[in-house]
C-alpha cells in the first residue's frame, strides 16, 4: 500500500490548486488512487481549495473523508497559484513536491515520470513539456522563447507541471504568479534541471481559469524576475551604470552649449538649457536609487544570515 495516511510519513506530496473544480475533483482523486497504488513509495495529495464558489468544499470532504490520502487546504478567497502551493507545502509532509492542477488537462498516470528523476538523485526539478494541441499554445511559445533567451534556462517549457525537492520552496520566492519562474530561479541558484513530456488533454468539465488579460502581467513579472536574477544583488550595476551615461551625456551637452554661447558662434541655444538639466537630474536621480538599492540588497543578505543562523540553531 502506497498511499499515505495520518501515520504513514509520504515520500512525494502532490499539491493541487483547485478553484471551482467541484466536477473535475472527484474523477482526479480516483485516477490519482489507481496511478498511486502500485507505487513502490508512500504519497499524499494535498488539494487546495482557492476560494472556490461552487460545490468545491464539499466535494472536498466528502473525498478527504473517504480517502485518508487526501488532505485539504482552504483559502477564504482566491489567492492564486503560488500562494496555493505555499500553503500546500506548509502542510505537505513529502521530501518531494509535485505541482500538479485539478482540471484533468493533465492526467494523474504522468506523475511517476515526473518524480523518478528527483527519487533517483538525478534531478532536482523535473518539468513537464507539454504534447498535443492546447489553448494559448502560440503565447505559451512565445513566452518559453523570451524566458530561455533572457535567462539561458534550456528546457522547452517553463509553464508546466513540474516536481521538485522540498528545498526549493526556501529559496523560489512565492510572490503573485512567480510559480510560472520556479525553474529559473532554481537553474540561478544551481539546482538541477530536467524535463519529461506530458500530454495535455482537453479539459473534461469547468472553464479555464486564465483569460487574455493575463498575458501583459506576465510580460511585467518576467521583465522583473529578470531585474532580480540579474541586478537584484548589485543594483548599481543598472541604475549606476545609466545614471553615470545620463549624467556623462549632460556634461558633454553642456559643453556644446557653452561653446555655442561664447564660442565664435555667439548663438544661445535655449532648449540645450533643459536637456541638460533633464539629463543632468536624472543621472543624479538614478544614482541615488542605486545607492538605495546597495543598502536594501545588503539589509536583505542580512535577513538571510540571520534566518540560515537561526535554522541552524533549530536544527540542532
Amino acid at each position: 500500500m502506497s498511499l499515505a495516511t495520518n501515520s504513514t510519513l509520504p515520500d512525494v506530496s502532490v499539491l493541487v490548486p483547485a478553484k471551482d473544480e467541484a466536477e473535475n475533483l472527484a474523477e482526479f482523486v480516483r485516477l490519482t488512487r489507481e496511478t498511486l497504488l502500485p507505487l513502490p513509495y508512500a504519497v499524499e495529495l494535498v488539494i487546495v481549495n482557492d476560494g472556490s464558489h461552487d460545490a468545491t468544499p464539499r466535494v472536498l470532504e466528502e473525498l478527504a473523508a473517504k480517502h485518508p490520502f487526501v488532505r485539504v487546504v482552504t483559502h477564504r478567497t482566491q489567492r492564486g497559484i503560488a500562494d496555493a502551493l505555499k500553503s500546500g507545502a506548509d502542510v505537505a509532509r513529502g521530501r518531494v513536491l509535485v505541482y500538479y492542477p485539478a482540471d484533468l488537462q493533465y492526467l494523474p498516470s504522468d506523475i511517476p515520470d515526473l518524480v523518478g528523476p528527483i527519487l533517483e538523485g538525478q534531478a532536482d526539478i523535473v518539468t513537464g513539456t507539454k504534447q498535443g494541441q492546447y489553448n494559448k499554445r502560440l503565447v505559451s511559445g512565445v513566452y518559453n522563447a523570451l524566458s530561455r533567451w533572457l535567462f539561458g534556462v534550456r528546457v522547452k517549457d517553463l509553464n508546466s507541471v513540474k516536481a521538485y525537492r522540498r528545498e526549493l520552496m526556501d529559496i523560489v520566492p512565492m510572490r503573485p504568479d512567480w510559480h510560472r519562474f520556479m525553474v529559473v530561479v532554481a537553474a540561478s541558484q544551481g539546482f538541477r534541471l530536467a524535463e519529461r513530456p506530458v500530454p495535455v488533454h482537453p479539459r473534461r468539465a469547468g472553464t479555464s481559469k486564465f483569460g487574455i488579460s493575463r498575458i501583459p502581467v506576465g510580460v511585467l513579472d518576467l521583465m522583473s524576475v529578470w531585474f532580480q536574477l540579474r541586478f537584484g544583488r548589485k543594483p548599481m550595476l543598472f541604475f549606476g551604470i545609466i545614471g553615470a551615461m545620463l549624467f556623462s551625456l549632460g556634461l558633454l551637452v553642456g559643453g556644446v552649449a557653452l561653446y555655442l554661447r561664447f564660442g565664435p558662434p555667439h548663438v544661445g541655444f535655449r532648449p540645450l538649457l533643459d536637456l541638460i538639466m533633464v539629463l543632468v537630474i536624472s543621472g543624479v536621480v538614478l544614482f541615488g536609487f542605486g545607492f538605495i538599492g546597495e543598502m536594501l540588497a545588503g539589509m536583505r543578505e542580512e535577513l538571510r544570515s540571520l534566518e540560515r543562523e537561526l535554522q541552524r540553531k533549530v536544527d540542532k
